[in-house]
C-alpha cells in the first residue's frame, strides 16, 4: 500500500511539472503525461523513481480513466443528435474508418504482420485524437468552419467505432455463441434500464438538491454499468459508454459532465502515463528510422484518404485537404486498443512498441499540421481556394453594395436574429454574417439579408461594406474572435461604433481598450432589468430608474462587478469572472494604516479600490480620498484576489 501511494505521489508531482511546461508552449497536456510515463518507465528511470514494481497497480487504477473517458464520450451522443447528423457521421465518418482500417490492414499484411496484428494495426490507424483536434480547431476559431464540421463528424464516428473494436477484442478471447448471447442480453438490459429507470431516478435525486448525492449517483451508475458489461464478457469501457448514452437522453447531461470531468481528467492522465511507461525507448532508439517512416506514411495515408473521400461528399478540394490534415494523426483511442490488445496477448510486444511510438510522434506533429492546415491547402489548391474565397466575398458584396448607414451583424444566432428583427422594424438596413450553412439557408429563404462569411477575416468585413456602415454588432460570445473583429473594423473605419456582446466582465476592459464603443455584459444587464422592474413596482419614477441604470453602465458595471463570493476558493479559480471580488478588512488596534488617508496609502496603484468604509453604526458608500482612517474602521475593498492580499497586508502591517 505504501509503495503504491509513493508511486502515485511521484507521478502526480512529475505530472504537475510536465503539464505546466507543455502548456507553457501551448502543447496538449496528453504529451506531458506521455513524457512522464516514458521517463518513469522501467525502460528508462523506473529504478531511480522506484516505480518498476508498482507499474501494474498503477495500470489497474489508470483503467478507470478509460472508463470515465468512454462515459463522457457516451454523454456527447444522443439518439436525436445522431439522427440529425446521420449523413455526415454515418456517411463521411464510416467511410473514413472502414477505408483507413482496410488500407492499414493491407499494408500491415504486406509488411509481414500476422492477420490478428494487421487487424489491430488497421483499427489503430483509423483513429484520430479527439482531444487535440477539437482543442486546436477551437483555439483557431475553425470548429464551426466547413472543414471543422467535417472533422468533427468523422471524430464522432471514430468514437463509435472504437466501441466496436473493443467489443471485437473482448469477444476474441471467448468466441462462443453463449458468450455472445450473454453480451447481447446485458446490452439490451442496460439500454432498457437507462431508458425507463434512469430519468425518474435522477429526477428524484436532483429534487434532494444535494450535489454530493448527485455525484455519488453518477459514479454508481457509471461503475455499475462497467461492472455489468465486464461480467457479461465485454469491456469495462463499453459499459461506461452505454451508461453515458443512457444519461445523455436525460435533462441532467450537462451537469453530469461537469461533475465527472475532474475524475476523468485525472484518471485519464494516469492512463496516458502508463502508456508512456509501456514505451521501450531503448528498443526504439535502434528503430528510429522505421518509426519516422511509418509516421510519414500514417500522416500521408490518412490525409489522402480523407481528402479523396471528401470529394464524394461534394467538399471543395481545399476544405477536404484541411479536414484531412486536421485528422492525419493517431489518437488516444489507439492507445486504448493497443493496451487492451497487449494485455490480452493479441498483439506482438515489438509491434506494440512500434505502434505506440508512431502514435506518440504523430500526436506531437498534429498541432502544427492543424495550425497550418489553411496555408498548406492554399499551396496545394491555390486557384480553387482563392476562387472560392473571392466568390464568397462577391456574394457578400452583392448583398451590401447598395447599403449605406447600415448595421453589420457578426453572428446570426438567436441574439443576432433578434437584433435584425428590431432594426428591421425601424426600417434600418443590415447585413448579417454567419458560418452555419443551415441557419443561412433557412434565414435566406425567409427573406433575411444574411450571408456565409467568417467575420474574423478583414476581407469579409470589407465585403460587407463596413466602411459605410453606421454600426457593427458582435452578437456571439467568443473573446478571441471579438478581438480580431475589433482590430479589423477599426482599421477599415476608425470612427464606427462597435457593440460587443459578453457573458460577464472578464474581457470587458480589454474590449473597451481595443475600441469597443459599448460592451453589453449579459449577467449584469439581467440584474439591471430585474432592478428596473422592481423599482417600478415600488413606485420609483421612470426617470430616476433610468438615471441610476445609466450611471451603472457609465462606470462599466463597477457596482455590479463588486460582490462578496461564497466560501468556495475553487470557484474563483475555475470561473475567471470571479477573480475580482469584494473583501472586508477590519483595522485593528495596531494596524499600520491608522492615521493615514486613503490617498496616502495609494491602494489604487495595486489594483484595489476602496468602495466603502463602515465607521461605527454608519456607512460611507463613496469615501473621500482625504479621509483619515481610524481604529475599528471596516474597509470594503474591490480587486483581484492576489491584489487584495497585498493591500490587506499593507493596511495591517505596512
Amino acid at each position: 500500500m505504501e509503495n503504491t501511494f509513493n508511486a502515485i505521489l511521484v507521478l502526480l508531482a512529475l505530472s504537475v511539472v510536465a503539464v505546466a511546461i507543455f502548456r507553457r508552449f501551448n502543447f496538449p497536456s496528453i504529451l506531458g503525461y506521455l513524457t512522464v510515463g516514458i521517463l518513469v518507465g522501467s525502460h528508462l528511470f523506473g529504478d531511480f523513481f522506484g516505480l518498476v514494481d508498482n507499474s501494474e497497480q498503477t495500470r489497474h487504477l489508470a483503467e478507470y480513466g478509460i472508463v470515465f473517458l468512454l462515459f463522457t464520450v457516451g454523454l456527447e451522443f444522443s439518439f436525436a443528435k445522431l439522427v440529425a447528423m446521420k449523413s455526415s457521421v454515418f456517411g463521411y465518418g464510416s467511410l473514413q474508418v472502414i477505408t483507413t482500417t482496410l488500407v492499414g490492414v493491407a499494408i500491415a499484411l504486406l509488411l509481414g504482420s500476422r492477420i490478428i496484428d494487421a487487424a489491430i494495426i488497421g483499427s489503430v490507424v483509423a483513429m484520430s485524437s479527439t482531444a487535440i483536434v477539437i482543442k486546436q480547431l477551437n483555439e483557431q476559431l475553425e470548429l464551426n468552419s466547413r472543414h471543422g464540421r467535417a472533422a468533427v463528424s468523422i471524430l464522432i464516428f471514430q468514437d463509435l467505432a472504437v466501441v466496436i473494436f473493443l467489443i471485437a477484442i473482448s469477444f476474441s478471447q471467448d468466441p462462443n455463441a453463449l458468450s455472445l448471447f450473454y453480451s447481447i442480453l446485458a446490452f439490451l438490459l442496460m439500454v432498457a434500464t437507462g431508458r425507463w429507470l434512469l430519468r425518474p431516478l435522477f429526477r428524484l435525486i436532483a429534487s434532494a438538491r444535494s450535489n454530493e448525492l448527485f455525484m455519488l449517483a453518477v459514479l454508481l451508475v457509471t461503475l455499475t454499468a462497467a461492472w455489468t458489461s465486464n461480467i457479461a464478457g465485454l469491456s469495462l469501457s463499453l459499459g461506461a459508454f452505454l451508461a453515458g448514452i443512457m444519461l445523455a437522453e436525460t435533462e441532467f447531461r450537462h451537469q453530469i459532465e461537469a461533475n465527472i470531468r475532474p475524475f476523468r481528467d485525472i484518471l485519464l492522465g494516469l492512463f496516458f502515463i502508463t502508456v508512456g511507461m509501456l514505451l521501450n525507448v531503448k528498443l526504439l532508439a535502434d528503430s528510429w528510422y522505421i518509426v519516422l517512416s511509418l509516421v510519414a506514411m500514417l500522416i500521408i495515408l490518412k490525409a489522402v484518404i480523407i481528402t479523396a473521400l471528401g470529394s464524394l461528399f461534394k467538399l471543395e478540394p481545399g476544405v477536404a485537404v484541411r479536414s484531412g490534415l486536421s485528422l492525419a494523426q493517431g489518437g488516444e483511442f489507439g492507445f486504448v486498443i493497443i493496451t487492451l490488445a497487449i494485455n490480452n496477448s493479441l498483439l506482438n510486444e515489438d509491434t506494440g512498441q512500434i505502434l505506440l511510438a508512431v502514435i506518440v510522434t504523430s500526436m506531437i506533429i498534429a498541432p502544427f499540421l492543424i495550425r497550418y492546415n489553411g496555408v498548406i491547402a492554399k499551396m496545394l489548391f491555390r486557384k480553387s481556394y482563392i476562387g472560392n474565397r473571392q466568390q464568397n466575398e462577391s456574394t457578400i458584396s452583392a448583398h451590401s453594395r447598395e447599403l449605406s448607414n447600415h448595421v453589420v451583424i457578426c453572428g446570426y444566432g438567436r441574439v443576432g436574429q433578434n437584433i435584425a428583427r428590431f432594426i428591421d422594424m425601424q426600417q434600418i438596413a443590415y447585413i448579417a454574417l454567419d458560418t452555419d450553412p443551415y441557419v443561412i439557408r433557412h434565414a435566406t429563404e425567409a427573406g433575411d439579408n444574411v450571408c456565409f462569411g467568417d467575420t474574423t477575416h478583414r476581407e469579409i468585413l470589407q465585403a460587407a461594406n463596413a466602411k459605410k456602415a453606421s454600426a457593427v454588432v458582435v452578437s456571439f460570445e467568443n473573446p478571441v474572435a471579438a478581438y480580431k473583429i475589433l482590430e479589423y473594423v477599426k482599421e477599415i473605419n476608425p470612427q464606427i461604433p462597435i457593440l460587443v456582446r459578453a457573458a460577464d466582465d472578464v474581457h470587458l476592459e480589454s474590449f473597451l481598450l481595443r475600441g469597443a464603443t459599448e460592451v453589453v455584459a449579459e449577467k449584469f444587464e439581467a440584474s439591471l432589468m430585474l432592478v428596473a422592474h422592481l423599482l417600478l413596482i415600488l413606485n420609483i419614477d421612470a426617470e430616476t430608474i433610468k438615471h441610476r441604470i445609466n450611471e451603472v453602465r457609465k462606470e462599466n458595471y463597477l457596482l455590479l462587478r463588486s460582490f462578496f463570493h461564497a466560501d468556495n476558493p475553487g470557484s474563483i479559480d475555475q470561473d475567471p469572472a470571479l477573480r475580482s471580488r469584494l473583501h472586508t478588512v477590519v483595522l485593528t488596534k495596531n494596524a499600520a494604516s491608522i492615521g493615514k488617508s486613503i490617498e496616502e496609502l495609494d491602494l489604487a496603484s495595486s489594483g484595489v479600490i476602496v468602495t466603502a468604509i463602515k465607521r461605527g453604526a454608519g456607512k460611507t458608500t463613496k469615501p473621500q480620498m482625504n479621509m483619515v482612517l481610524l481604529e475599528d474602521d471596516v474597509l470594503v475593498l474591490f480587486g483581484k484576489s492576489e491584489d487584495i492580499e497585498h493591500a490587506e497586508s499593507k493596511l495591517l502591517t505596512g
